[in-house]
Order: structure tokens, then C-alpha cells, then sequence
């Protein structure tokens, strides 16, 4: 049955990107309604604001984007998705995923297609080795903690606690700073794993404030559980307690810095962007959001994980005259560097992963608005967990 199933999809990618084809057409699987719909927005709004500035047809053919919506992680759903976009809407590249299940369930179908997969968000290091058709825009866990576990390590922290969710960033995460921090001297006195749905986060802070730990590093997908964490944190009264909050910028994402409130200002996060990156890319970026949307307050991660992607998609058609053969067109990409709105960035011909500047972040105020302020940076940081222990 598998065997038929994935047969009928490799004879559907045949006509995929046929000499005479006018549409070359990009399929997106991501979460479009439910307490995840913020990935989605942003993708779409990345998609129009690159399309808006390069136009829709690259070498005489138009590109169109066709989006299914997957609400919340689930593989099975996301596999079957892949499938409907692949056999029936013909597309000739899969692009988004949100989740990391949801990005690996798709591997045998982009291989035995062909077809490149460009991820804008899924962050677990190993995706990229499960196919060599994936390239992915976006960050990995490794590559945003190393640089933060050894600022934290800088600052005297002696003991700290890990506090992930329990999936493959979330581990991915725990796994990068108990390394880097331990080899820096410090100690990780306690490691809390907790379910992909959590909402009660009160028995967790419990245990961080038993923990004497020092320090906290938090990674929390990013949306309502990781603004439900933040807040948990500050009504427990770890905050007064001295304990410091540190994590990966999903914690706070712009979108969510409102709702946040007083409770973040002075954390300290590492990210690969800031709305407050100073740079003529990201401003024009900036202005073209608000232009189309009316306002840019949204701007996030994701949405430049999306506008990057859609740059690796238009660069593969191009090199490859329309033509799309996935291998060839994730070859045609390898070493490519270009100026986003997050900074300098490259495609690693390894792991088909994005190196880029690494940021240290603190939250502040400025002119009534918090804002991720960018205090250090660390360039061309790779993904530290690309084929660890392989």
C-alpha cells in the first residue's frame, strides 16, 4: 500500500516543472487556525511582502502558493497534506512547517518526488539529515543556545536549570546548553521536560524554585504556551526570588511582547532576529510590512523564515531554468549568501541549515514600546548540533 502510494506520487512529480509549465507551484503546510495561527499569518505575510518586492514569476513562470492548514503538531495529518499537494495540486517545492514531527513525516515523500523542502521554522538540528532534498531558513535550538550558555557561563552563574518542552527542539535545547554550560564550569542541577500542551506551568516553577538553581533556560514553542510560561514565572515569584530567565527569542517574540508586559523587561534572550536590528534591509523590510498590512508590530521570526525561504525558492527556480529536480535545485543553493533583514546569512553546503549572526537580546522600553534591544553578536554561527554523536 505504502509502496503504491508513494509510486503514484513520483509519477505525479514527473510533470513537475516541465519545460512548458507556466505556474511553478510552492505548497505550504502550516498552522492557519487554532492557538498556533500566528505561524501561519506570518508566513503568509513574509510570502506577500518578498512577492510584493520581486514580483510573482521568476524566468517568464508565475509562482503560486498553495497553503493547507495543520493547526497543531501531527504527523500523520501533515504526511497526508504533503501527499494531496504533491499528487494532486502538483506543486513542485513543500515549504513552512511549523513543528519538527510535522517537517520529518514529509522525508520519504519529498524523496521519492524529488522536490526540495525549505523549511521556515521546524528548529530540531536532525531534520536536515533525514533528507538531502531539505534546506531550511530558519534556526536551530543548537545554534541559538551554545552562544547564550556561554554568556550566561560569563556572567558567574554557577548552577542553573533547564526547563524545555519535551519534543525534539525542546531536547535539542536542554542537550546544547547542559553541554556548552557544563563545559564552561557551571552545573545543570536539574532538567524539567514538560508535555508539548502544558498549560498549568505552576508545579513546574515550584520545582525551579526548589531547584537552587540560579538560573533558568526556558524553551517553549513559540505562542501561548510560551507566553503562559513567562508569566507563571513572574506570578510564582521566581523573579523576586533572584532567579535569572534566559532562552531562545521565541520567548519573546515581538507579537507577544504587549501581552507580556513589565514582566520580561531586563531578560536576556538569544535570537536571530530583533525588529530592532539596525540595518537598511531590515528597515526596508519593515516598511514594506506596514505598507501591505498596515503595520509591522507583527514582524517576527517566522515571518523572515518565510521571506528568506521564498528568496532559496525563487534562487533554486532560477538556477535551474524552471526545471525543478530536487537534488539539483538544493545543490544549486549550497554556499548561497545574501543580506536579510536579520543580517548576513549563508547556506551551509553541509547541512543545508541557515549560519547567520546570533544575537544576545534584552528587553527594554523605548519610546513606550518594548522591543528586543540587540547587545552582542556572534557571527556565522553554524548549527552546533548538525550529525552530533554521528
Amino acid at each position: 500500500m505504502r509502496k503504491a502510494l508513494l509510486g503514484a506520487v513520483f509519477a505525479a512529480s514527473l510533470g513537475v516543472g516541465a519545460a512548458d509549465a507556466a505556474t511553478i507551484k510552492v505548497g505550504v503546510i502550516a498552522p492557519f487556525s487554532g492557538p498556533f495561527a500566528m505561524f501561519g499569518q506570518t508566513f503568509k505575510e513574509g510570502i506577500a511582502i518578498y512577492q510584493a518586492e520581486h514580483g510573482k514569476t521568476v524566468g517568464g513562470d508565475t509562482v503560486e502558493f498553495v497553503f493547507r492548514d495543520l493547526d497543531q503538531a501531527n504527523p500523520a495529518q501533515s504526511k497526508a497534506l504533503a501527499q494531496e499537494l504533491i499528487v494532486k495540486e502538483r506543486v513542485s517545492f513543500l515549504a513552512g512547517f511549523t513543528f519538527t514531527p510535522d517537517a520529518m513525516a514529509v522525508a520519504p515523500l519529498i524523496d521519492e518526488a524529488n522536490i526540495p523542502a525549505v523549511i521556515f521554522n521546524a528548529a530540531t538540528s536532525a531534520i536536515t539529515e533525514k533528507s538531502p532534498r531539505y534546506v531550511r531558513t530558519s534556526f536551530t535550538l543548537w545554534q541559538n543556545t551554545v552562544p547564550l550558555a556561554n554568556h550566561i557561563a560569563k556572567l558567574g552563574v554557577k548552577k542553573a536549570i533547564t526547563a524545555v518542552s519535551d519534543y525534539g527542539p525542546g531536547i535539542d535545547g536542554e542537550t546544547a546548553f547542559k553541554a556548552t554550560f557544563e563545559k564552561a564550569g557551571g552545573a545543570v542541577v536539574d532538567t524539567i521536560r514538560m508535555p508539548l500542551k502544558s498549560n498549568d506551568f505552576a508545579p513546574f516553577m515550584q520545582r525551579i524554585k526548589d531547584s537552587g538553581a540560579e538560573a533558568v533556560y526556558a524553551f517553549l514553542p513559540a505562542g501561548p504556551t510560551t507566553l503562559a510560561f513567562a508569566k507563571a514565572f513572574t506570578d510564582n515569584g521566581l523573579k523576586e526570588k533572584g532567579i535569572q530567565f534566559f532562552g531562545p527569542g521565541d520567548i519573546t517574540q515581538e507579537p507577544d511582547l504587549p501581552a507580556l508586559g513589565d514582566a520580561v523587561l531586563g531578560m536576556t534572550t538569544s535570537f536571530h532576529y530583533s525588529q530592532a536590528h539596525e540595518s537598511a534591509a531590515n528597515k526596508s523590510f519593515l516598511a514594506k510590512y506596514k505598507e501591505l498590512f498596515g503595520s509591522s508590530d507583527n514582524a517576527t521570526f517566522t515571518s523572515v523564515g518565510a521571506y528568506d525561504g521564498v528568496h532559496l525558492i525563487y534562487t533554486m527556480i532560477a538556477k535551474t531554468g524552471g526545471k525543478i529536480d530536487g537534488l539539483k535545485a538544493v545543490e544549486a543553493v549550497k554556499g548561497m549568501s545574501w543580506e536579510s533583514p536579520r543580517g548576513p546569512v549563508t547556506i551551509d553546503p553541509d547541512s543545508r541549515h541557515i549560519r547567520q549572526t546570533v544575537y544576545l537580546r534584552t528587553v527594554e522600553r523605548v519610546n513606550g514600546k518594548l522591543q528586543n534591544t540587540e547587545k552582542a553578536s556572534f557571527a556565522d554561527q553554524p548549527d552546533f548540533g548538525y550529525k552530533v554523536g554521528k
